[in-house]
């Protein structure tokens, strides 16, 4: 066996050899798409027609990189790498081209001077790869193209992985953003002994896009107090000359690695759950480093405009083909690669091998290393339903019993966990307690605290929706299950994180080698409809709007309107694969409608006509109630069974929608049910009087394509405040006597008839609207209403 020592200074010519090819490629997919070595002078067609992507923070990246594979190889490290700062894409395109795996996963992207212009030509280029750190590159599970998730997402990455590290570089712009001042917290939840390690490194270049930094301007002194007080270990890297920074890096990153290495030790070795203190580095080196010092007469290395496109080179503008040629050649490249245009191999020695290599993780393509859940039968926990509404239960209580036993199921696998902002007990989860407890290492006061471990499998004790979000994320990429839940309105903190994995699962449609990972499932509960004691604040269904707009069949939502049909779905859920689920459910006591069987159905075929809600029984029905929710399936029920008592000769079918995108026509959702299938349900022309969970402008938009556009919807107007939960209804008329009048609109034949019946129908909400002014709560005609059927 060689002995090799690491820290030699030929060791770190090696390195820094790495680190001079990474940059010249990294500048060389940004301007051209020839002559990829300049082994000639540049001519136009050599360079690209326009030049999109950034430079600022490549170096910095690029040479923390060279140094973690400098420790892997050391200390046999399994490491992966997330570049927090934007726009990072050559870091992970150029380090996985020189390790080979970017070759093995394009085999055209030949080590060649042919395969090197193929790369610079495809790089932030139509039809190619985009400059963030994108999923065709291999060994990213982070995107970066919104800032501020990749320390959660590190965190996510190692929940369970108790070999894993990894390396999170933040970006000291991305550092100002809430999300990422939050993640610095979730060292208070990572166990020792059951965890990996996040390393963070917080890359201080100085510079956003035209501002400086705040991190970058506050002292050592000051950051030094700051992460201490955050429970962190700093080590300090600083300057900007290659040859005193390759051995300071060196130097404080085997700290940082043995620092790990023993508090891991430790804890296996006396399975000690207790907080330490992890390390993390702060790395500073200047924006744009090692590029121009200046352009057109501005400073450019050390300041903002080294941002993006250090200097304004491409096809069109030759006049700087002197500057960027002297750029380039300032990383020496005839040292570095062969005449062929292969890197010289007494430098690829040095880059790790197989599986060690940061590229190919297998954590980083979640799917290759994925487990299936076992998961118990539903039917086990389903509730009887035969007599419609007369059983009352909580749906989200039900749920926990059976999320409860996949903990139990997939104890030893560890594969499985239910993340949300310190909402477990609030959404009636209370059953997974009996099997696991909240993770949270650290002090536990007894009994003031309850449901606290340091190896529990909910994480639901930090106040935070983008930290539970991201973390969950990260799990699910790095080939695990479970779930988030969220109030309905909170939830919305964190959309446009759902969207950027709803991104990244669209683009791995295209990508073959990337294997399919576990949906992202989401529960919206505590939601409008319920909101008596919150109010108006907490009233917002409006991800069902943001998410449908994806117009894909990678998204889902579903109303599910009582325990039964919660429970399939949600088994259906944890079995889907490269999807976005989501639910929205009920937790306050509510009326159960469907059986199983029933259930499996409305979910299976995402919805149905319920005949014994119906009495048209296969004849052309004159009206249509429709209901998506569980709040519009009670009221439209009541409505119905008040139209019967006043006109039992009216034909009256019934319809309840689970699976709502399964309305939108198959011309832009792949899963949407037919126009045959969907005249067959709500006919080419007869009303429908629609009761929706929430905005109305979202059904009308599912029905434009539709043959029936008489439809009347009945949602969320953004009416609320603390009030009852009928109230709340007839505020925003979802209310039975607002469904019926409308329906009798909708029924001018009735003449007479009709008018009296709305006028009935006025009265009753004046008398309601007086009680619950008077009395603060329901009248007994709402609270004590039970489905009669329509015999």
């Amino acid at each position: 066996m060689i002995n090799i020592d690491y820290s030699s200074e030929s060791y770190l010519k090696k390195v820094d050899a790495y680190w001079r090819a990474v940059n010249f490629i990294s500048v060389g997919q940004l301007y051209l798409k020839g002559n990829p070595l300049l082994k000639e002078p540049l001519k136009p067609e050599h360079v690209k027609n326009a030049v999109f992507g950034h430079w600022g923070t490549i170096a910095g990246q690029t040479f923390i990189y060279a140094h973690l594979n400098r420790v892997i190889n050391k200390y046999d490290l399994n490491m992966l790498y997330i570049s927090g700062p934007g726009h990072g894409g050559q870091v992970m395109v150029s380090n996985s081209y020189f390790d080979g795996s970017y070759s093995d996963t394009y085999p055209e992207i030949t080590q060649d001077i042919a395969g090197l212009s193929k790369l610079y030509k495809e790089f932030s280029s139509s039809g190619g790869v985009g400059s963030h750190a994108t999923p065709e590159a291999p060994g990213s599970i982070h995107e970066g193209g919104e800032l501020g998730y990749s320390v959660m997402h590190g965190f996510g990455a190692i929940l369970d992985n108790p070999n894993l590290i990894a390396a999170v570089v933040v970006g000291d712009g991305e550092a100002e953003t809430g999300p990422l001042a939050g993640s610095w917290q979730v060292n208070k939840f990572i166990n020792p002994v059951t965890d990996g390690v996040v390393l963070p490194i917080l890359y201080l270049n100085g510079f956003k896009i035209s501002n400086p930094t705040i991190m970058a301007r506050m002292t050592d002194e000051e950051l030094q107090k700051y992460f201490e007080g955050l429970g962190w270990d700093p080590i300090f890297v600083s300057g900007d000359e290659p040859e005193v920074m390759h051995p300071l890096m060196a130097k404080k990153m085997d700290e940082a690695i043995e620092k790990i290495l023993a508090i891991k030790k430790n804890a296996i070795e006396n399975d000690d759950m207790s907080r330490p203190k992890w390390p993390i580095i702060l790395n500073r080196t200047p924006k744009g480093w090692t590029g121009p010092k200046e352009s057109n007469g501005a400073p450019v290395e050390g300041s903002f405009r080294a941002h993006q496109v250090p200097i304004p080179f491409d096809s069109k503008h030759m006049e700087y083909a002197d500057d960027f040629a002297k750029w380039m050649m300032s990383y020496r490249p005839e040292e570095l690669f062969t005449e062929e245009g292969k890197l010289v191999d007494e430098i690829a020695e040095i880059i790790p091998k197989g599986d060690k290599r940061m590229s190919c993780n297998p954590a980083t393509n979640g799917g290759k290393i994925m487990k299936d859940l076992r998961l118990p039968d539903y039917r086990e926990y389903a509730l009887g339903n035969q007599e419609k509404g007369k059983e009352v239960a909580q749906d989200m209580l039900v749920l926990g019993k059976y999320v409860r036993d996949v903990m139990k199921l997939n104890r030893k696998e560890r594969n499985f966990r239910v993340f949300s902002p310190d909402e477990a007990a609030s959404n009636r989860l209370y059953a997974m307690f009996e099997e696991t407890s909240r993770q949270w290492v650290g002090e536990i006061n007894e009994p003031y605290d309850e449901f606290l471990a340091p190896d529990g499998r909910v994480f639901d004790s930090m106040l935070s929706e983008h930290v539970a979000e991201g973390a969950l994320e990260a799990y699910l990429l790095t080939g695990r299950h479970g779930f988030i839940h969220s109030y309905e309105a909170f939830l919305r903190v964190v959309d446009s994180m759902v969207t950027q994995h709803f991104k990244w699962l669209n683009q791995c449609e295209e990508i073959a080698w990337r294997e399919e990972i576990s949906s992202l499932n989401l529960i919206m509960t505590s939601h409008i409809w319920q909101q008596d004691h919150n109010g108006y604040t907490h009233q917002d269904p409006g991800m069902l709007g943001h998410l449908a707009d994806k117009n894909s069949g990678l998204i889902h939502e579903y109303l599910p309107a009582d325990a039964n049909t919660l429970l399939v779905t949600f088994d259906k859920c944890l079995r889907s694969r490269n999807q976005v689920n989501l639910l929205t459910a009920s937790k306050h006591p509510r009326q159960q409608w469907f059986t199983i069987d029933e259930a499996e159905y409305l979910v299976n075929n995402g919805l149905g006509i319920v005949e014994w809600a119906s009495t048209d029984k296969g004849a052309e029905p004159d009206i249509i109630f429709a209901t998506a929710g569980d709040t519009p399936t009670l009221e439209g029920l009541a409505a119905v069974q008040l139209l019967h008592d006043y006109l039992p000769e009216l034909k009256i079918r019934f319809v309840n929608i689970v699976d709502l995108l399964k309305l939108q026509s198959p011309q832009v959702y792949e899963h949407g049910i037919s126009d045959a299938e969907f005249n067959m349900i709500f006919t080419t022309d007869k009303p429908i009087i629609f009761g929706f969970h929430g905005y109305e402008n979202l059904i009308d938009t599912l029905f434009f394509k539709r043959a029936n556009h008489n439809v009347s919807v009945h949602g969320y107007r953004d009416k609320g405040e603390i009030t009852t939960g009928f109230d709340m209804r007839v505020l925003n008329e979802l209310d039975r006597f607002n469904l019926v009048k409308d329906a009798i609109y909708h029924l001018p034949q009735l003449g007479n008839k009709g008018a009296y019946i709305i006028q009935e129908m006025n009265e009753k909400l004046d008398t309601h609207t007086k009680f619950v002014h008077e009395n603060g709560v329901e009248m007994p005609e709402i609270a004590n209403w039970k489905w009669k059927g329509l015999n």
